[in-house]
């Protein structure tokens, strides 16, 4: 194998008889961003739950830093040091802001730079909201939350499904703010992103997808706004 972070090869995965992906190839570089950009539908969600154990994949495999972890639980996964902010941000309830924040330490091993304080100087909202309800707080501020308990596990590899879904365009710029610090604490990212311009802007390179395969890669300058458009709703060439 070569020496990318994260490899996929040959990745399909299926949901009972329905095949909802078809031979994925991609990797993740360390100090990378990588955007994964498609249509509602095309399968992205789906690659990040593959990746993350939550459903099983057909064939193929996930290699990070050379090892496979394709046939690992999700708990398992996570210990490797593979973390995902959900799409839809899925708080407890519950619990308030730091003690959701909590909960993402408890795969943490050894040290590393995220704990709360690292956490509340790259998003000051949430020491001031510290004790509210997690659900009490606004959809970007639970988006912090939700990007701060994944961090708590200290991950090399960040998956962060739909960031900027039912934001407002201020609050998903001050999100998008925090990536580059992030990923110069030393975290990988993929992204997954409907919203194309901001794909663009975050991302050393970027993944198209279209009814559950790739349909076009390259770095943003490289990629001309007619073949994302293409590739966005499947055209074939």
């Amino acid at each position: 194998m070569s020496g990318h972070l994260l490899e996929i090869g040959g990745l399909t995965a299926f949901y009972s008889d329905f095949q909802a992906l078809f031979g994925i190839d991609m990797y993740l570089d360390t100090g990378e961003t990588v955007a994964m950009i498609g249509a509602n539908g095309a399968g992205k969600s789906t690659l990040m739950r593959a990746l993350t154990g939550i459903i099983r994949v057909g064939s193929g495999n996930v290699m990070l830093d050379g090892s496979r972890i394709d046939h690992l639980d999700a708990p398992d996964i996570l210990l490797k040091g593979v973390a995902t902010v959900p799409e839809g941000r899925r708080l407890f309830p519950s619990l308030t802001v730091e003690e959701n924040l909590l909960i993402g330490a408890h795969a943490r091993k050894g040290d590393g730079p995220w704990n709360l304080q690292s956490l509340y100087e790259l998003f000051p909202i949430l020491a001031e909201r510290r004790h509210s309800p997690g659900t009490a707080l606004s959809g970007g501020q639970q988006q912090m939350v939700a990007i701060g308990r994944a961090l708590m596990s200290n991950p090399r590899v960040l998956l962060c499904d739909e960031l900027s879904l039912g934001l407002a365009p201020v609050i998903i710029k001050d999100i998008y703010a925090a990536v580059p610090r992030i990923k110069a604490a030393g975290t990988s990212i993929v992204v997954v992103e409907q919203d194309i311009g901001q794909a663009l802007k975050v991302a050393d390179r970027v993944y198209c997808m279209a009814e559950g395969r790739i349909t076009l890669k390259g770095r943003p300058a490289d990629l001309s706004r007619e073949a994302i458009h293409d590739a966005y709703f499947g055209v074939q060439a």
